[in-house]
């Protein structure tokens, strides 16, 4: 849901964009969207159309976040695949105008569900759009990066061992005080790194419902929003991720479906979600879960530990940011619940 804002000089910007986009003219309003925490959304209304506007944050950011241009690199790469996204317009480097970087892209004019147990939809059709969802992950896996020119996207092998340290680095910058959970999986987690199998593809990095526009009415997904945390790397790490989101409460600013009764709200349990992406990916079984759902936490316990450092410093795109920091602890004690409990699905 946008909301008001008053960050952008429209008149500066509108000129701006008339010169750079083909057909577009007459910015009427700009209105930041009140979800996400990282990089700030807009949704442009213009004489000629809808457009949606994402930049960085201004002020002070931590290394490598934030990484618009790699968001726009990727949705343009992305647009003669079978893979739903947004069309990118234009990219803008220069700070002048608007103050930080940020890019255009078409408005996909469909809907966002914030909650995985779909409740504004009839039970009999709410596992179709968890399988879509499925289906479309898969579709990222699927992509032939190189055709795509992605080849280079991201760093050859290792990728757990190098994401590890990256988030180790970025949680110590932005560490406010002790949480011994997260310092066990500091040590826990590249010790315990499973052999590499040789996977690797395009992955999301946060992929998620609230991450997806569907066609009004229809289990059929528009476009992949939000493309920050992309890169190549092992495909079972956005499925891990998805999984641990289902898993998460179903309250905050990412539900899930603990302590719901799937069977009865008919989304599909986690078997069924793994073993459907098997069947797509054309994998037998899928060994070390509990590693790759430690993991998940692990990560998101740094982003939010991220996001709370942001809002300390006054420099956050959302009014709930400071709220988020309490979630830190709870993320990181449930992936060190996981450790010791080698399920193999």
């Amino acid at each position: 849901m946008p909301m008001a804002g008053q960050e952008l000089d429209l008149v500066r910007l509108g000129a701006y964009l008339e010169r750079q986009i083909a057909g577009f003219r007459g910015l009427q309003s700009a209105e930041k969207f009140a979800g996400g925490q990282s990089n700030p959304t807009y949704l442009l209304r213009a004489a000629s159309g809808r457009y949606v506007l994402r930049r960085k944050p201004t002020g002070q950011l931590l290394e490598s976040a934030h990484a618009v241009d790699r968001e726009y690199r990727v949705i343009c790469a992305l647009a003669a695949t079978g893979v739903p996204v947004a069309r990118g317009l234009h990219l803008c480097a220069d700070d002048a105008v608007i103050g930080s970087m940020f890019y255009v892209m078409s408005f996909a004019d469909g809907r966002v569900y914030w909650d995985p147990a779909l409740p504004e939809l009839d039970r009999a059709v709410r596992a179709d759009y968890h399988r879509e969802l499925v289906r479309v992950m898969a579709a990222i896996h699927g992509v032939d990066v190189d055709a795509v020119g992605l080849a280079d996207y991201g760093k050859p092998g290792d990728y757990f061992a190098r994401q590890i340290a990256r988030w180790t680095k970025q949680y110590r910058a932005a560490e406010t005080g002790t949480i011994e959970s997260m310092n066990t999986l500091v040590e826990w987690l590249p010790a315990n790194v499973p052999p590499d199998d040789g996977q690797r593809s395009l992955i999301h990095g946060d992929y998620r419902i609230d991450n997806v526009v569907f066609a009004r009415g229809a289990p059929r997904a528009l476009a992949v929003l939000d493309w920050e945390l992309s890169t190549l790397g092992h495909p079972l790490a956005d499925l891990a991720y998805y999984c641990m989101c289902l898993r998460l409460p179903p309250e905050g600013d990412v539900r899930g479906l603990a302590g719901k009764d799937r069977r009865a709200l008919g989304v599909p349990e986690e078997p069924e979600i793994v073993d459907q992406y098997c069947r797509l990916r054309g994998l037998s079984s899928i060994g070390h879960w509990h590693f790759y759902l430690s993991f998940s936490y692990f990560r998101i316990a740094a982003i939010c530990q991220g996001v709370y450092k942001r809002a300390l410093s006054g420099n956050a795109s959302n009014s709930k940011a400071l709220e988020i920091g309490r979630l830190v602890a709870p993320l990181a004690d449930a992936a060190v619940a996981l450790i010791g409990e080698p399920v193999a699905t």
